[in-house]
């Protein structure tokens, strides 16, 4: 049962909302949180999560949701997670913070893919879900977007520091997104009756005096150019110091690097390279699949002709591999929890390890007489592992390490070599991968 993790919203544009109201300090949760999943079961539809999660997983049901929010109470309040087993894949997090007060509701939730609320009906099932909340909830601003396109604008940030962000807050208006709540007070800011006139699909006045705008009719086609006029028009008109034009380029040069760009990675390094992409920020992706397109590897020097082979110098050679056995072995005992596969000595594992070390910058954050020690002959050993096991390769044992050498075919590869110019720093990981060695080996080994 896969659920929707934060490595899955890097992959697909997503409907983002992040809404934050408050509620009465005196009443029962039960009581609180009746109209937040009337609203939901009301209007989710066909995205309404399946499961709870608590200390442990339950099936959706309003008593799993209170035995969730038992088991995950703190000194702040209760966290808990709903999600759904099945396509749309959703994330939805419900926090409540009781002390101190104001007591507060905060709700993240991810509906992916985006394309999901291509249709009209969906998307108005939103909107009223979105504004029945808000109606129970008060707060200052809530927002529903394409979670790249957000990314895009440097939301909730908007230019400003962290800093700035969490003491000033909502403070004006900083940006329109397909779906608005603008609290009392930014309602004010702006000017009610403007606030009201703004040219969009939807405005609409709640009780407490917030106001729900929403620019266009479907979530998933703001890139649109009528789209994005009309989100420009809305921004302008809210704030008129703006310039119309500047600011239908600045959304322009969104949709240019939202752009799908396909993917044409070198084939010796393609696995490597798309478990990085999956690391990018969802908006940073098609940028970065089109500079991935674009590298190419140096070819492996680590290696020379079957006939040009040291001949072995040690006087036990059964020592000499149980030694590189347990180098390799100090690799498994490293990676084992992180990546299970290393357990497997194949070329999926070696792509497993050039990823973990390259996400955990390894080169760079450990000391160099640790890497150059004990990593590097640890490396070696595992990389040469693989070329025995899995391309037939054969061990001619040296005294020295980097003079060590594994015979596949008419070459013979020199594992420890490669081993210390992959550790030199984080892009060597990737330029002297492990992966690319193997992939290169395995097509001369004949």
């Amino acid at each position: 049962m896969k659920l929707l993790t934060l490595q899955d919203l890097n992959t697909e544009d997503s409907l983002s909302l992040y809404f934050k109201g408050s509620f009465h300090p005196e009443m029962e949760l039960p009581r609180v949180l009746e109209p937040f999943f009337q609203a939901l079961e009301d209007h989710a539809g066909e995205w309404m999560p399946q499961l709870v999660n608590g200390k442990r997983r339950r099936n959706y049901s309003r008593s799993a949701v209170w035995k969730a929010l038992e088991e995950r109470q703190d000194r702040i309040g209760p966290i808990i997670g709903l999600y759904r087993a099945t396509a749309p894949a959703v994330s939805l997090t419900l926090e409540l913070a009781l002390q101190p007060r104001p007591r507060q509701l905060w709700v993240s939730l991810a509906v992916q893919p985006l394309t999901f609320f291509s249709e009209t009906k969906r998307c108005h099932q939103f909107v009223d879900m979105v504004r029945d909340w808000a109606s129970h909830y008060p707060g200052s601003y809530t927002s529903a977007h394409s979670s790249a396109d957000a990314q895009l604008a440097d939301a909730p940030y908007y230019g400003r520091d962290r800093e700035s962000a969490r003491s000033d807050g909502f403070d004006k208006i900083y940006e329109v997104c397909w779906l608005n709540v603008f609290g009392p007070q930014l309602v004010e800011t702006v000017g009610r009756e403007r606030m009201l006139s703004t040219p969009a699909h939807r405005v609409e006045e709640l009780p407490d005096g917030s106001v729900l705008l929403v620019t266009w009719p479907t979530a998933a086609d703001f890139t649109r150019e009528e789209a994005r006029q009309a989100q420009a028009r809305a921004l302008v008109h809210l704030r008129p110091e703006l310039d119309y034009d500047t600011v239908v380029r600045a959304l322009r040069e969104r949709n240019a690097a939202l752009v799908p760009v396909e993917p044409r990675f070198h084939p010796d390094v393609a696995p490597l390279l798309s478990r990085m992409l999956d690391t990018e920020a969802i908006s940073q992706r098609q940028r970065r699949i089109a500079e991935l397109n674009a590298y190419h590897p140096p070819e492996p020097e680590e290696w020379l002709p079957a006939d040009a082979a040291l001949p072995s110098d040690v006087p036990d050679v059964k020592a000499a591999l149980e030694h590189y056995s347990l180098l390799a072995e100090y690799l498994v005992a490293l990676f084992h929890t992180q990546v299970p596969s290393v357990f497997d000595e194949t070329p999926e594992s070696l792509t497993d390890v050039d990823f973990q070390f390259w996400v955990e910058s390894f080169p760079e954050i450990f000391e160099r007489q640790n890497i150059d020690q004990r990593a590097i002959p640890t490396v070696g050993a595992y990389l040469g592992q693989v070329l025995v096991r899995r391309l037939g390769g054969q061990w001619i044992p040296r005294r020295k390490l980097e003079e060590t050498q594994v015979r596949v075919g008419q070459r013979v590869w020199l594992p420890f070599v490669r081993a210390h110019k992959y550790m030199r720093s984080c892009q060597s990981l990737v330029d002297f991968s492990l992966t690319q060695l193997y992939r290169v080996a395995e097509r001369h080994r004949s």
